[in-house]
């Protein structure tokens, strides 16, 4: 997602700032900057993957981490269109010892199909299936017990909805989430002005127009925004990045509809950098390999 309009950025409904509080240790671990004694036996590998939903198979991978596991594994969703697809994190938490899963959801960078916002979500649960499988789970070494999704920009607006309603999930990290619920608000009030933004946002997905994504949005307004979410994820282990970027307001309004419900778990931090955290990777990257290795039942 690029930088929104006036229009969205008023439509933070006087939503306050975050407190900002940092409460993941930034520390470097080694598995950001070092790789991993090697395992002979198991070594680390990439492996090609096609995920059944919604009657087509989607493009994805998994990055195997080096050892026999079974490994806890991330699912790591990417933003709209996806520009940035965060694979430098994925490294980085494949030496930490857990599988990546990565998919291109329906309609997006050659998966098969047209794309559409509500599929992102069906993709999400399809991905999760294909990962809980038996068999997958033992040909990449998945421990289906551990799992963890990850999304940055529109893919933390999936990693939300799918932890608020995927009780099997051992947490969620959200990377500078946007609230579609809040963008088709937006798009009810100014469907040009959207519809503009969307044209300017869908070089790789195939079957539609900005219009078409605009009325999508808001269509789903009220079940797509973050405000209901509060209560289904107080119980949930999350963790909150956002960063000085057009979306700030959408985390900061997550944060406080979760601890507005008594959230215990949920943990947040805030860097001051743009949307795609360009300047502060390696921050990142600790920040989260910190938090997946904090989970109970990590190594």
């Amino acid at each position: 997602m690029r930088t929104l309009s006036l229009l969205m950025l008023a439509l933070a409904l006087d939503v306050p700032m975050g407190a900002r509080a940092q409460v993941v240790s930034p520390t470097t671990p080694a598995a950001v900057i070092a790789d991993p004694a090697p395992d002979p036996k198991s070594p680390a590998r990439l492996e090609v993957i096609h995920v059944p939903s919604g009657g087509v198979n989607i493009n994805g991978i998994v990055m195997v981490a080096s050892g026999a596991g079974p490994h806890p594994t991330v699912v790591l969703f990417h933003g709209l269109p996806g520009n940035e697809k965060n694979l430098d994190l994925a490294q980085a938490i494949r030496r930490a010892g857990w599988n990546v899963v990565a998919i291109n959801y329906r309609g997006s960078w050659g998966s098969p199909g047209v794309y559409s916002f509500g599929q992102d979500l069906q993709d999400a649960d399809a991905t999760l299936a294909f990962v809980r499988d038996p068999a997958n789970a033992k040909a990449f070494n998945i421990d289906p017990q551990r799992l963890v999704v990850i999304g940055h920009s529109l893919g933390g607006w999936v990693t939300a909805h799918t932890l608020a309603h995927d009780a099997g999930l051992l947490g969620g990290i959200t990377i500078s989430a946007g609230d579609l619920g809040k963008a088709g608000i937006g798009a009810k009030f100014n469907r040009a002005q959207i519809a503009a933004f969307m044209d300017d946002s869908r070089e790789s997905l195939a079957g539609v127009t900005g219009a078409s994504m605009a009325d999508e949005l808001a269509a789903h307004a009220e079940a797509w925004g973050f405000g209901p979410l509060g209560a289904k994820l107080a119980n949930r282990r999350l963790l909150v990045l956002y960063s000085h970027d057009f979306v700030q307001s959408d985390s900061e309004a997550l944060i406080k509809s979760i601890k507005a419900a008594g959230g215990a778990s949920l943990q947040s931090y805030y860097a001051d950098t743009d949307h795609s955290w360009s300047g502060r990777r390696i921050e990142l990257e600790s920040v989260v390999i910190n938090w997946l290795q904090s989970l109970p039942g990590v190594k």
